[in-house]
């Protein structure tokens, strides 16, 4: 036990004289959560607006007096035709108008809802710059949601879980999947193959300490670093993003520990396949960072994919520890609400991890 300790002490001072590494490991989660905490954002907000009304009645002033109260929209002007709400966004000036009908203030004192169809025109209509599709599908639903919660209205939105629609929230989960994965598939793996290229992975091999305790030994620290860089990013989302933690963090870990596991296996795998450094590090990024950022969700709803896509995207483990953390983080569930996506973890920590010691094995005989 005292010789398997010296290699695990002797790999976290390697680890801890190398500054590069150290860099990689703790600059990078909190330069990500930065990031896409703040740059790469989807959010909402001062979305430039131009309100078309020929009349501003009591009605239409309200609805136009809520779209200004909320953080989404900034009223940048009131024209009187949709002419020169089509001129303003066509020169840059706006993202998109509102038209009001004539009678919109009548039709609403009748309580039909504004975004209705009456028998001869609509009471609202968008006219969005649509250069950016997805913003502006965006900004449709969010001045839909202002509008419907208009007085006198019939129907009042009520969003559950993210109410402000924060794209935080998504994000913050998917970088715990792609952060744990890439740092402990491919440190693992870039570490013993380090040894292979430097000569001496036969010397600790044929030391007193079994082999396999020799390759444990080098991945206990990048699973306790794993821990570390968790507690990081949990801390950072909550702190400094405000996304909460509404599920046990018991069982957040407990996941998490599954996912490290398969993501230390899975670096093991390609160890033993590498040759070299360069080898390693291009086969962890060809094999995990292009499938985590376009398979697991963490950009695009696996939903909207192809259905070709979305069959590849279930041998991609992130999926289920991101859907599995979005779950237990931000919805608060228990950990039978996440049970597939558990059974789903355990099983590919099983087959990888018998599969890299299989071939670990044979290379070794």
């Amino acid at each position: 036990m005292k010789q398997f300790l010296s290699f695990v002490i002797k790999e976290t001072r390697h680890i801890l004289r190398d500054k590069r590494t150290m860099l990689i490991l703790f600059g990078m989660p909190v330069a990500m959560m930065l990031i896409f905490g703040f740059a790469i954002t989807t959010d909402v907000k001062n979305v430039r607006t131009v309100i078309v009304t020929s009349s501003m009645d009591h009605l239409t002033q309200q609805a136009v007096d809520r779209l200004a109260a909320s953080e989404y929209f900034t009223i940048t002007a009131t024209i009187a035709t949709p002419k020169e709400a089509e001129l303003l966004i066509r020169n840059q000036k706006a993202d998109m108008a509102i038209v009001f009908a004539q009678d919109f203030g009548a039709k609403m004192g009748e309580s039909i809802h504004p975004m209705s169809v009456s028998k001869r025109k609509p009471l609202v209509q968008f006219i969005i710059d649509g250069t950016d599709p997805n913003m502006a599908q965006q900004w449709t639903t969010y001045a839909t949601g202002v509008l419907t919660n208009t007085s006198g209205s019939l129907v009042n939105l009520k969003m559950l879980y993210n109410p402000q629609m924060r794209s935080a929230y998504n994000f913050v989960p998917a970088i715990m999947g792609m952060l744990l994965m890439l740092v402990c598939a491919m440190m693992t793996s870039i570490s013993i193959v380090r040894e292979k290229e430097r000569g001496t992975m036969e010397v600790l091999l044929v030391s007193p300490v079994k082999p396999l305790m020799v390759v444990v030994a080098k991945v206990v620290p990048y699973m306790l670093l794993a821990f570390i860089i968790l507690t990081t990013i949990l801390l950072m989302g909550h702190f400094v993003l405000g996304v909460p933690l509404h599920g046990s963090i018991v069982w957040i870990y407990l996941v998490s520990t599954i996912y490290i596991l398969l993501a230390l296996s899975l670096g093991l795998l390609i160890s033993n396949i590498a040759n070299s450094q360069l080898m390693a590090l291009l086969l962890s990024a060809m094999v995990l960072l292009v499938p985590i950022i376009m398979l697991s969700g963490m950009m695009f709803p696996v939903e909207s994919m192809p259905k070709i896509l979305q069959w590849l995207s279930l041998v991609v483990p992130p999926r289920y520890y991101i859907a599995a953390m979005r779950k237990l983080m931000i919805m608060g569930v228990g950990i039978g609400e996440v049970a597939h996506e558990v059974t789903v973890l355990t099983g590919f920590t099983i087959v990888l991890l018998a599969i890299s010691l299989a071939k670990f094995n044979k290379r070794l005989e």
